[in-house]
Parts: C-alpha cells; structure tokens; sequence
C-alpha cells in the first residue's frame, strides 16, 4: 500500500497500516467499519480505469474514514490531516499527499468537479453501498441507524430524510460511467423506499 517497490529502503508500511486497521474497528463503529472500507476499495478497483492515478484514490480510500466518531461534523477534515502527517512518514511523495488528502476531503459532500476522474471513482466507491439488494440497503440503514443509537428516533428520522433529499435532488449520484450504468437506478429507488418508511 505504502511505499510498495521491491527493494525501496525507507519506512517500514506496515504501523501505519496496522494503525488505520485498528482505527477502522472501533468498538462504536457499526456501518464505517473494516467491512466498509473493504467494500470501498473492492469498488475502487472496479472503477480503476476511470482514475488518472487509482494508488492515490486507493489510499484516499483507506483514510477516508479513518477518524469517525459520529456526534461530530468534522471527521473527513481530521481524516485528512492524519493522512497530510502519516503518510509523508510513510515515504509518500508530497504531490501524492496532498492528492490524497483533497479525495478524503472531497467525502464531505460527495460532490467531484467535472473531469476530476479520481474524484470521481472515489464519491462512486463511498456511495454503492446505495445500490445494494433490498436485504443489503437494509442491513446498511440499521448500521447507519446503530451508529446513531444516541439519537432519539423523531431527531433521527428528520435527519436522515434530510439527508437522503439531498442525495435524491443530485442530478447524478454516481459520476463514473460505471458507476451511472450499473448504480444509478437501483440507488435512487433505495432511496426513495427509505425515505417513504421515514416519513410513514
């Protein structure tokens, strides 16, 4: 993953792996957990082709949540800022870096600029979980839901409805090729199912 040549003398990869793992499997973790993250990078590799440079967008992917607590709003931006210190120490180069850092920032609204490919795959790998069968997109919003236990069930359907509009008034959900052909449909019917049940 980091600083993969054969042959390369320089950091040993393998703390800061073994550090985003662990980071990945806390306790309070119900839907951003390991299993997300493996599904994130299943689909970035799905999407590879698409990417101007799919190891930046992999790493993106390993960080994108690697801090998560969530009762607070600034996750994606604390996930940057670890990759922006972990993985100079790694031996990544900085236009990497930088690269990798503005992918997990870009998370926040899931919104990539028009030809920003590795953008693209990135916001595309986070949202397929959308398109999941009926039995997948449930075990998905009861994981969402579990995370959220804290919040009382009135404060939580407002929320996530609010959310899921959202995600409903974007013109595209998925950007990729790919992504529009195999997801679209399927997503924007999970959607509007879960936010009929909200509001019954």
């Amino acid at each position: 993953m980091i600083n993969a040549r054969a042959g390369d003398e320089g950091p040993d990869p393998l703390p800061y792996g073994e550090n985003l793992l662990a980071r990945w499997a806390e306790p309070h973790r119900r839907y951003h957990t390991t299993d997300h993250l493996i599904a994130v990078l299943n689909r970035v590799d799905e999407l590879a082709h698409h990417a101007d440079d799919p190891d930046a967008v992999r790493l993106a992917a390993w960080f994108h949540d690697a801090v998560y607590l969530p009762d607070r709003s600034t996750n994606e931006e604390r996930s940057a800022r670890l990759a922006e210190r972990a993985l100079p120490e790694a031996g990544v180069p900085p236009q990497t870096t930088a690269e990798v850092a503005r992918l997990v920032r870009l998370t926040v609204e899931h919104d990539p600029a028009e030809r920003d490919h590795n953008g693209e795959v990135l916001c595309d790998a986070d949202l397929a979980v959308l398109a999941g069968g009926p039995q997948e997109y449930a075990a998905y919003a009861a994981a969402v839901r579990a995370e959220y236990a804290f919040v009382p069930d009135d404060a939580f359907r407002a929320g996530r409805a609010d959310v899921l509009r959202q995600l409903l008034g974007q013109e595209d959900l998925f950007r990729t090729p790919t992504g529009q052909s195999r997801w679209e449909r399927v997503a924007r019917r999970n959607l509007a199912t879960e936010l009929e049940l909200l509001s019954a």
